[in-house]
């Protein structure tokens, strides 16, 4: 076997591990908490799907490479609740850390790729990094809708925190946009998320 090989199937390897990095929405019929890889294969499926709601024309398949790999960095650096304001005021130092470390267990070439994927995701400014946004933000909301809120009411959310969370939505897709806004009409008016 090739040292680029190697590298490569220790990276895969490794990154098994997000199987064990576990989120803060449940899974749609709620006796769970989904995981990292559960998270990643659903917004690699929905942009897979949706691609055509994008406000730009975008290369799918770097779409959902960055979708694969944006959370890659939580094996080390955990995963931060979005509404968690004291882990948020830390969460990219930790985050940069853990993606010196975890994607530079590849070749250099792909370890750079990745990194440069994920760093334009963080900066959500190409029309790939706002559309794959759209959906590492509207699939919580999904199974919050499926789940009655559960995770929402278990924390106390308010829909102030839930729409400042979805404010640009509209730049990657305003047709999810819209239906982001239908998400969380119907769970204010169902009394799963606090009107403030």
């Amino acid at each position: 076997m090739t040292n680029r090989l190697e590298q490569q199937m220790k990276f895969i390897l490794e990154v098994d591990k997000l199987k064990f990095v576990n989120r803060q929405s449940y899974l749609s019929d709620g006796n769970r908490k989904e995981n990292d890889a559960e998270h990643s294969w659903h917004l690699a499926l929905m942009a897979s799907l949706l691609y055509e709601y994008a406000e730009k024309e975008l290369d799918l398949a770097k779409t959902m490479t960055m979708v694969l790999i944006h959370d890659i960095v939580e094996i080390d650096a955990g995963d931060t609740y979005a509404y968690d304001e004291a882990g948020n005021a830390t969460k990219r130092e930790r985050e940069v850390k853990a993606a010196e470390r975890i994607f530079n267990i590849l070749p250099e070439d792909q370890a750079l790729k990745m990194r440069n994927m994920w760093e334009e995701f963080e900066a959500c400014e190409s029309p790939e990094a706002k559309f794959a946004h759209v959906l590492d933000n509207a699939q919580p909301l999904m199974l919050n809708d499926a789940t009655d809120g559960r995770a929402w009411r278990e924390r106390k959310i308010k829909k102030s925190q839930v729409m400042q969370r979805n404010e640009k939505t509209k730049e990657g897709s305003k047709e999810m946009g819209d239906y982001v806004q239908e998400i969380i009409d119907r769970n204010v008016e169902n009394g799963n998320l606090k009107d403030a």
